[in-house]
């Protein structure tokens, strides 16, 4: 678990998830794959249920949370590309979903 006040490169974040699925199935293993292409440990939660962080390179981890459309999520990264890595994770969550519904666009 990320600790925020004992770390030099922590980045946060909080945002309403506007995909109509959420974060399940296709934008969730979406979700994973842009967090796994940093090298930062990247978590998030859900804090519309109030959830414990969870590691956003697990697919598993980030179903358990139920992000459902509007819920509102806190992202967090600890790392040398912590900055990039939400800024990613920022745009690809506030992107309109395409026009079949199923993925950002």
């Amino acid at each position: 678990m990320i600790e925020p006040d004992a770390k030099a490169n922590l980045e946060q974040t909080a945002l309403a998830v506007r995909h109509p699925s959420g974060l399940h199935a296709r934008p969730a293993a979406r979700f994973v794959r842009t967090a796994s292409r940093f090298a930062s440990d990247i978590e998030v939660e859900n804090l519309t249920r109030r959830t414990h962080p969870v590691d956003a390179k697990s697919i598993l981890s980030i179903l358990t949370l139920g992000v459902e459309k509007d819920h509102q999520i806190r992202i967090t990264a600890e790392g040398d590309d912590a900055a990039e890595a939400l800024d990613a994770l920022r745009r690809l969550v506030l992107a309109h979903p395409s026009s079949d519904g199923d993925e950002w666009a």
